[in-house]
């Protein structure tokens, strides 16, 4: 295949696709806003599934490197009540299937994985138009223009390529994370790390909950989710840390203060993280030139399943364009089949467990589907 790809955003899924892509041979450069691989923090950790993340990885020849990132014991979860009482507890014996690494530390092997000059930074796309024929023009912020008659849309939730295809647009979902850290968390906070253990903590109540996660060492990654209006948090001054916290965690009044502590207690300003979707069935008409992946197609309530999904649309777009390199267009098409089923019934599925984790029914709920219904976790 000797047609170029232009690929918008370096975050997982796009990454994937250049990976996929270089392995056969297929040139590809990829567009990011950011300024450089640094310009900020990558998130937390990722679980990464064996039937879909660990696909895509070995689509791309780095299950090795992948190996060499994961977190021993961090797959061990523990789902407590309000009061800091543990009511499901389950370890990590290394026979589960979705080991957890660090997002940054992904990202970076994906970037170590490609050519020299692959990814050009501080490119960030302020429009996109047709050219007929299935070329298009994309526009950068410093005037810049590509020219290209093969652009993949993998630039997230308010992708700029999106409107090329679909009309659709990022719907708020009702709830909000507000994210903390706790560093060196076994000396500094030794309860909330007691209470987190060595794996993830859940302690959930309906339409609301506090999620934390032991990182490397004993650092403590926290999200608050509250289910409130936009304009709820919009009152609260997230410019003022100490008054935002103890906002928030008045919400939580009456929890165990091993718990609240990993809002109170945070070493960085609270962040307020609205949580957005598409709709569960979106997908549009095949458009010569042109596609999308990961939340750029398929943006869902937290499940999970969001970077798996990414760096799967990644690997299985690249090995169809290598599969059919005289024919883009075949390639897009037999993509998108098996990529819009596929979305939908994991946006579904994101919507049940997002009720299991935040309706009427939690945490009980939640406990009979860990322990009777493997595929929802």
């Amino acid at each position: 295949m000797t047609t170029h790809v232009t690929i918008i955003g370096a975050g997982l899924g796009g990454l994937t696709l250049a990976r996929v892509l270089h392995v056969h041979g297929i040139p590809a450069t990829v567009h990011e806003a950011e300024a450089s691989p640094a310009a900020r923090a990558q998130g937390g950790m990722l679980d990464i599934h064996d039937h879909d993340g660990q696909a895509a990885l070995e689509a791309a020849g780095l299950m090795d490197e992948f190996r060499a990132l994961v977190l021993e014991g961090r797959q061990a979860m523990r789902l407590l009540d309000e009061g800091g009482a543990v009511l499901f507890e389950e370890a990590d014996d290394g026979s589960g299937g979705r080991p957890e690494v660090l997002r940054g530390e992904l990202r970076r092997t994906l970037l170590d994985s490609l050519p020299a000059g692959t990814v050009r930074w501080g490119h960030k796309v302020t429009g996109t138009r047709a050219l007929g024929e299935g070329r298009h023009e994309v526009t950068f912020a410093d005037g810049d223009t590509v020219i290209t008659s093969l652009l993949v849309g993998a630039d997230g939730a308010w992708s700029r390529v999106r409107p090329l295809l679909s009309g659709a647009e990022p719907r708020y979902i009702g709830m909000s994370f507000v994210e903390t850290y706790l560093f060196d968390a076994d000396t500094r906070h030794p309860a909330a790390a007691k209470a987190v253990g060595g794996g993830s903590l859940l302690a959930l109540a309906p339409g609301k909950g506090i999620q934390a996660h032991r990182e490397k060492g004993d650092t403590l990654h926290t999200y608050v989710a509250l289910t409130r209006p936009q304009e709820w948090f919009a009152a609260v001054d997230f410019g003022d840390p100490v008054a935002a916290t103890a906002r928030i965690v008045r919400e939580f009044d009456g929890w165990a203060p091993e718990l609240t502590a990993l809002l109170t207690d945070s070493d960085t300003a609270p962040l307020l993280r609205p949580l957005h979707a598409l709709p569960v069935d979106h997908r549009w008409e095949r458009v010569p030139g042109v596609t999308l992946l990961g939340d750029a197609a398929h943006l869902s309530a937290p499940n999970g399943e969001g970077a798996n999904l990414a760096m799967y649309d990644g690997a299985e777009l690249g090995k169809a364009l290598a599969a059919h390199p005289d024919d883009v267009e075949a390639a897009l098409a037999e993509y998108e089949r098996s990529l819009f089923p596929r979305s939908a019934r994991a946006a579904a599925d994101g919507t049940r467990l997002h009720e299991l984790l935040f309706g009427d029914t939690t945490p009980h709920g939640l406990i009979s589907a860990f322990t009777e219904d493997e595929p929802t976790r």
